[in-house]
């Protein structure tokens, strides 16, 4: 067996995906024990031959297991938030710069030069803490856009309100939490013509969750003129995928989501039905690249997919805890 790693990428179309899905397979299956013991308790002595045919990793063993490649240096960890007394994720990041390639080239698949950016982040409490993945992709950001202004904004919401006042006429990525982002919202509705708003999801207990359709409406009435877009991103992941409608998510080429039925997981949902969404991530070489998440969603034929809110029984967690319409 071939077990030279492919660069996931530089995939261009759906066959090349399937390879690299089989390919990434055999080596997290032969290589990290813990998704072996969870592919041997489903499949027994089943190979598999095609993608159709690979187990999801339910996402609360990162809470509870090292889901890593045996042998594998650590260089970073990345932590999920959660709720006090609650069990975090803990993601083991082999290389740093498979997330930093796949941050850099999604980024400017969707928004071009970041240098052509002045980056605001919005992320109070996520700033409290260390280990968070979200700040570490922001920070990436802000450090890349060259820009003197660009730069964190923890609790000093007038001076962002200031700068935002000041950047009109300036291309802007302002890049927030959601109860941040309605905090901002109220306090100083203003025009930002240039701005593009990216709501990453979170309440974090802070305020009444609400649909995201309504978050939505609110910042585009606060904020007219901006562009209202949203991120889908996790912890246990080493890619994101964005949605420059707020409702309908596009990933990258090396990153896929399905849907599962609710009531078998695993078997596969229709197109356009609700189901559990499970993400194949090939950029997350070297911990597991097939998570089967606690989000509720649909998938539509054309790839893109939208978040419906979370399984009832999943633990409350800092992103993307909003429901949708």
């Amino acid at each position: 067996m071939n077990t030279t790693r492919k660069n996931p990428f530089t995939i261009k179309d759906h066959k090349e995906f399937n390879e690299q899905c089989i390919h990434q397979f055999n080596y997290q299956y032969n290589n990290n024990p813990v998704y072996k013991r969870y592919c041997n308790y489903l499949l027994g002595n089943k190979q598999v031959h095609q993608i159709e045919e690979i187990p999801f990793l339910p996402i609360e063993f990162f809470k509870t297991h090292d889901v890593v490649i045996t042998g594998k240096q650590i260089q970073q960890t990345f932590t999920s938030s959660g709720t006090t007394g609650s069990t975090v994720s803990r993601h083991l990041v082999h290389s740093i710069e498979d997330y930093h390639s796949s941050l850099d080239l999604s980024f400017k698949e969707v928004y071009g030069n970041i240098e052509d950016y002045v980056v605001l982040g919005l992320l109070p409490h996520y700033l409290d803490r260390t280990g968070s993945s979200l700040v570490h992709m922001v920070n990436r950001w802000i450090q890349q856009s060259k820009h003197e202004k660009s730069g964190f904004y923890l609790r000093n919401m007038e001076d962002l309100i200031i700068i935002l006042q000041e950047l009109k006429d300036k291309k802007v990525i302002l890049i927030g939490v959601t109860f941040a982002l309605l905090q901002l919202a109220e306090m100083c509705p203003m025009d930002l013509p240039n701005t593009i708003i990216i709501e990453t999801g979170g309440m974090k207990g802070m305020r009444k969750e609400i649909i995201k359709s309504e978050l939505h409406d609110i910042l585009k009435n606060s904020f007219s003129k901006a562009q209202i877009h949203s991120e889908y991103g996790m912890t246990e992941l080493l890619s994101q995928a964005y949605s420059s409608d707020g409702r309908l998510f596009k990933t990258p080429n090396w990153m896929r989501v399905s849907a599962r039925q609710l009531n078998d997981p695993l078997s596969s949902q229709d197109y356009g039905k609700t189901g559990g969404l499970n993400i194949i991530d090939l950029a997350n070489y070297y911990s597991c690249s097939f998570i089967a998440t606690q989000d509720l969603g649909k998938v539509y034929q054309d790839g893109t997919f939208e978040v419906l809110g979370r399984f009832d029984h999943s633990d409350i967690r800092g992103c993307n805890l909003m429901a949708t319409t």
